[in-house]
């Protein structure tokens, strides 16, 4: 299975330097809705069969022309919502940099919980578990593996991200997620591998095309891609 996480195009509050949280009411700008119409070509002749947001204005917009385009029925997941930033929520980015917080939030965001609001540890247990489960489900309706979008926000995918890695939440600062960007995890019995991150470029498709078959080794060569059980080729 295999997913696309989606940032929502750039919104009033990305050009305000605000920080939108949940507020109501929040909408993409003319910017933003440029990316949403341009995510039609972007993602052109790969075979979504399904399409998850969160239930928040920014994403809804976001969605909306590829879900014409394709003739699908976006559903809404609660669990993919963006973090509960508290009495954080709209308020100046400026101001919050001043924060004792802000500094937890960018050095150990494992330890960060916004006053009022949640920890971004629970935002990525939420999430993940979420995502996870979409994929699982989406695997049993349709019979087989499936490529699906899940349209949310920046620290969200971040979070994902950062699971499908295998690193800590606490490097989760390193990961970017712009507006309107695409990244890509499949989801796999072994393990998740993380196919791209931050994709902004004009179409997807040729990105996630299969490389060509590998030449066959010949006895006793290690193929190049792969180390020997134990991590090294020596």
């Amino acid at each position: 299975m295999t997913v696309l996480l989606l940032r929502h195009g750039r919104s009033t509050s990305n050009t305000a330097h605000t920080l939108a949280g949940r507020s109501e009411g929040v909408d993409l700008d003319d910017r933003g809705r440029e990316q949403a119409s341009a995510l039609v070509d972007r993602l052109a002749g790969l075979p979504i069969k399904a399409i998850v947001r969160s239930p928040l204005l920014r994403c809804e917009r976001t969605v909306e022309p590829l879900a014409e385009a394709l003739n699908l029925q976006p559903i809404v997941d609660e669990r993919i919502i963006e973090v509960d930033y508290g009495s954080w929520t709209g308020r100046k980015i400026s101001d919050l940099v001043k924060e004792p917080l802000w500094g937890v939030v960018q050095q150990q965001p494992s330890a960060a919980v916004f006053p009022d609001g949640e920890g971004l540890a629970h935002v990525q247990a939420r999430a993940v578990a979420a995502i996870r489960d979409c994929d699982r489900r989406l695997a049993d309706d349709h019979g087989s593996d499936v490529l699906w979008v899940a349209c949310t926000h920046g620290d969200v995918i971040k979070s994902v991200l950062a699971d499908a890695l295998g690193t800590h939440l606490d490097s989760f600062q390193r990961i970017n997620a712009d507006p309107a960007s695409v990244s890509v995890i499949r989801y796999t019995p072994m393990r998740p591998f993380v196919i791209h991150v931050n994709h902004t470029g004009t179409a997807l498709n040729a990105a996630l095309s299969a490389p060509p078959p590998a030449e066959k080794p010949q006895d006793g060569d290690v193929p190049s891609g792969d180390a020997v059980v134990g991590g090294s080729t020596e």
